[in-house]
């Protein structure tokens, strides 16, 4: 649970320690506020390998979107104020504060905020799906615990594969999330083919030697891998070629 002291949740990114003071600074020097500043905000929140929940009991304001949208689940108080101010200073909102509301409200309703820097309390960020629920500010603890136990009483390996499943299947494409590896066809129908009779030795002798197949079903294997991973394959296969080739060599040297 990520809440704030007081009377607010998170006012945001300070404008004079990470704007007014680095715009006359080197651009590494800006690059490194920069890097800071998100290494929490999102790098760690979003991945963090427990269930994280944002107990919004106050003001919520610019920067503060992005912690907020990085915790999994958010409960607001009814009370609490939210708004995008940064036009009202003559500064744009940053491109990840752009790309919470991107995640997470209508396109509408962001462009409104973003250039108008109107303010809108909890009941409406619930309304516009920046939160999952407002309760009054009196009952938000009270509800925030109450979800918790809820997830507390669910198998912790499972809720980090299903919501960083989720955050990865969101940015696939529809093949990319029904795609089933050839390794798991090729073992089912080596399965199939035990079971109807053929001889179980030789076939799953050669089968589990990558470099016993024939080259063709090797390459259609590298194709369906990314790049970086087919080159990686490629480079094994070229060294294990050569170490065969070295063995080979010291074998006939020897007779």
């Amino acid at each position: 649970m990520l809440t704030g002291a007081g009377d607010a949740w998170s006012a945001g990114m300070d404008l004079k320690e990470y704007f007014r003071e680095v715009d006359d600074a080197p651009a590494w020097r800006q690059r490194q506020v920069r890097w800071e500043s998100q290494t929490w905000q999102w790098r760690i929140l979003r991945h963090y390998a427990k269930p994280t929940i944002a107990m919004v009991n106050g003001w919520c304001f610019g920067g503060a979107f992005i912690p907020l949208v990085s915790c999994d689940l958010a409960i607001a108080a009814d009370e609490a104020t939210f708004g995008l101010s940064e036009i009202n200073w003559g500064i744009p909102p940053g491109g990840m504060v752009s790309r919470c509301l991107a995640d997470t409200v209508g396109s509408r309703e962001a462009m409104w905020h973003i250039m108008t820097g109107e303010t809108f309390d909890g009941r409406r960020s619930a309304e516009m799906g920046l939160v999952n629920r407002s309760v009054p500010l009196a009952e938000l603890r009270k509800e925030t615990e109450s979800l918790a136990r809820v997830l507390l009483e669910k198998n912790p390996a499972v809720l980090d594969a299903a919501k960083n499943g989720f955050r990865h299947a969101a940015e696939m494409s529809w093949a990319q999330t029904t795609s089933t590896p050839r390794s798991s066809s090729r073992s089912s129908s080596t399965a199939s083919a035990d079971a109807s009779g053929v001889s179980r030795g030789s076939s799953t002798t050669r089968r589990s030697d990558p470099g016993s197949r024939p080259m063709r079903e090797r390459t259609s294997d590298w194709l369906e891998l990314p790049a970086r991973s087919r080159h990686g394959r490629r480079r094994c296969e070229r060294r294990r070629c050569r170490r065969e080739g070295r063995r080979r060599a010291g074998v006939l040297a020897a007779r």
